[in-house]
Protein backbone atom coordinates (compact mmCIF):
# COMPACT_ATOMS: atom_id res chain seq x y z
CA UNK A 1 0.00 0.00 0.00
CA UNK A 2 1.15 3.69 -0.92
CA UNK A 3 1.03 6.38 1.24
CA UNK A 4 0.47 8.58 -1.98
CA UNK A 5 -2.90 7.19 -2.85
CA UNK A 6 -3.95 10.37 -5.01
CA UNK A 7 -0.04 9.54 -7.33
CA UNK A 8 3.62 10.68 -7.47
CA UNK A 9 2.15 14.41 -7.94
CA UNK A 10 1.59 14.49 -4.24
CA UNK A 11 5.37 12.39 -3.59
CA UNK A 12 7.00 15.46 -1.92
CA UNK A 13 10.25 13.48 -3.61
CA UNK A 14 8.73 12.81 -6.89
CA UNK A 15 7.77 16.93 -6.45
CA UNK A 16 11.54 17.88 -5.55
CA UNK A 17 12.84 15.42 -8.59
CA UNK A 18 10.81 17.82 -10.63
CA UNK A 19 11.84 20.99 -9.13
CA UNK A 20 15.47 19.98 -9.46
CA UNK A 21 14.83 19.20 -13.51
CA UNK A 22 13.71 22.50 -13.95
CA UNK A 23 16.34 24.53 -11.42
CA UNK A 24 19.10 22.35 -13.63
CA UNK A 25 17.68 23.31 -16.86
CA UNK A 26 17.47 27.40 -15.76
CA UNK A 27 20.84 26.99 -14.48
CA UNK A 28 22.27 25.34 -17.63
CA UNK A 29 20.61 28.10 -19.67
CA UNK A 30 21.81 30.72 -17.87
CA UNK A 31 25.74 29.26 -17.73
CA UNK A 32 25.27 28.72 -21.67
CA UNK A 33 26.31 32.46 -22.61
CA UNK A 34 29.67 32.22 -19.84
CA UNK A 35 30.82 28.70 -21.05
CA UNK A 36 30.80 27.36 -17.93
CA UNK A 37 28.86 23.87 -16.80
CA UNK A 38 26.47 24.22 -13.04
CA UNK A 39 29.72 22.30 -11.43
CA UNK A 40 32.27 24.75 -13.07
CA UNK A 41 30.43 27.71 -12.08
CA UNK A 42 29.83 26.33 -8.93
CA UNK A 43 33.86 25.76 -8.13
CA UNK A 44 34.81 28.95 -9.16
CA UNK A 45 32.48 31.18 -7.58
CA UNK A 46 33.09 29.14 -4.62
CA UNK A 47 37.40 29.53 -5.11
CA UNK A 48 36.45 33.56 -5.69
CA UNK A 49 34.69 33.88 -2.63
CA UNK A 50 36.93 32.40 -0.48
CA UNK A 51 39.71 34.12 -2.28
CA UNK A 52 37.75 37.14 -1.42
CA UNK A 53 37.64 35.79 2.02
CA UNK A 54 41.61 35.94 2.28
CA UNK A 55 41.74 32.19 1.76
CA UNK A 56 43.07 30.62 -1.20
CA UNK A 57 41.82 26.79 -0.32
CA UNK A 58 43.06 23.36 -0.99
CA UNK A 59 41.02 21.62 -3.75
CA UNK A 60 40.12 19.63 -0.45
CA UNK A 61 38.91 22.74 1.38
CA UNK A 62 36.70 23.44 -2.09
CA UNK A 63 35.60 19.97 -2.18
CA UNK A 64 34.22 20.23 1.66
CA UNK A 65 33.26 23.86 1.00
CA UNK A 66 31.05 22.89 -1.84
CA UNK A 67 29.98 19.24 -0.75
CA UNK A 68 31.26 17.82 -4.27
CA UNK A 69 33.35 15.05 -4.61
CA UNK A 70 36.97 15.51 -4.29
CA UNK A 71 37.48 13.69 -7.26
CA UNK A 72 34.86 15.17 -9.38
CA UNK A 73 36.50 18.68 -7.63
CA UNK A 74 39.63 17.74 -9.01
CA UNK A 75 38.83 17.23 -12.38
CA UNK A 76 36.80 20.22 -12.58
CA UNK A 77 39.75 22.09 -11.05
CA UNK A 78 41.93 20.94 -14.13
CA UNK A 79 39.26 21.78 -16.55
CA UNK A 80 38.86 25.31 -15.18
CA UNK A 81 42.98 25.99 -14.72
CA UNK A 82 43.42 24.71 -18.51
CA UNK A 83 40.38 27.60 -19.31
CA UNK A 84 42.60 30.07 -17.22
CA UNK A 85 40.34 30.32 -14.84
CA UNK A 86 42.07 29.18 -11.95
CA UNK A 87 45.72 28.93 -11.17
CA UNK A 88 47.35 26.20 -8.69
CA UNK A 89 49.75 27.90 -6.35
CA UNK A 90 52.44 26.41 -4.11
CA UNK A 91 51.04 26.97 -0.57
CA UNK A 92 53.54 29.51 1.23
CA UNK A 93 52.50 27.34 5.04
CA UNK A 94 53.83 24.19 3.16
CA UNK A 95 55.83 23.94 -0.31
CA UNK A 96 54.22 20.31 -0.86
CA UNK A 97 50.45 21.66 -0.88
CA UNK A 98 49.36 23.55 -3.82
CA UNK A 99 46.14 25.75 -3.26
CA UNK A 100 43.90 27.50 -6.10
CA UNK A 101 43.43 31.01 -6.91
CA UNK A 102 41.25 32.57 -9.69
CA UNK A 103 43.00 34.45 -11.76
CA UNK A 104 41.60 37.65 -13.39
CA UNK A 105 39.52 36.57 -16.43
CA UNK A 106 38.30 33.84 -13.61
CA UNK A 107 37.16 36.40 -11.39
CA UNK A 108 35.75 38.75 -13.94
CA UNK A 109 33.89 35.35 -15.48
CA UNK A 110 32.79 34.33 -11.50
CA UNK A 111 31.02 37.70 -11.20
CA UNK A 112 29.63 37.87 -14.35
CA UNK A 113 27.92 34.00 -14.48
CA UNK A 114 26.77 35.28 -10.31
CA UNK A 115 24.74 37.84 -11.90
CA UNK A 116 23.30 35.48 -14.44
CA UNK A 117 22.89 32.32 -12.20
CA UNK A 118 21.24 35.09 -9.44
CA UNK A 119 18.60 36.12 -12.03
CA UNK A 120 17.69 32.88 -13.31
CA UNK A 121 17.07 32.02 -9.38
CA UNK A 122 14.94 34.60 -8.85
CA UNK A 123 12.93 33.80 -11.39
CA UNK A 124 12.64 30.27 -10.85
CA UNK A 125 11.79 30.77 -7.32
CA UNK A 126 9.58 34.08 -7.49
CA UNK A 127 6.58 31.72 -7.24
CA UNK A 128 7.87 29.97 -4.36
CA UNK A 129 8.06 33.39 -2.76
CA UNK A 130 5.48 34.65 -3.04
CA UNK A 131 2.98 31.52 -2.14
CA UNK A 132 5.14 31.61 0.89
CA UNK A 133 7.13 34.37 1.83
CA UNK A 134 10.16 33.65 4.44
CA UNK A 135 9.56 30.14 4.21
CA UNK A 136 11.99 28.77 1.24
CA UNK A 137 15.10 29.39 2.43
CA UNK A 138 14.39 27.83 6.07
CA UNK A 139 12.87 24.72 4.22
CA UNK A 140 15.70 24.68 1.88
CA UNK A 141 18.66 24.98 4.74
CA UNK A 142 16.91 21.98 6.72
CA UNK A 143 16.82 19.85 3.80
CA UNK A 144 20.38 20.64 2.97
CA UNK A 145 21.51 20.11 6.61
CA UNK A 146 22.66 23.31 6.81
Amino acid sequence: MTDFPEGPATSPGFLLWHATLRWQRAMVDALRPHDLTHAQFVLLASTWWLNGQSESPSQARLSEQTGSDPRMTSEIVRRLVAKGLVERATDPADSRAKVLRVTAAGAAAAEAAIGSVEAADAAFFAAAQRAAPGVLLPVLHALADR
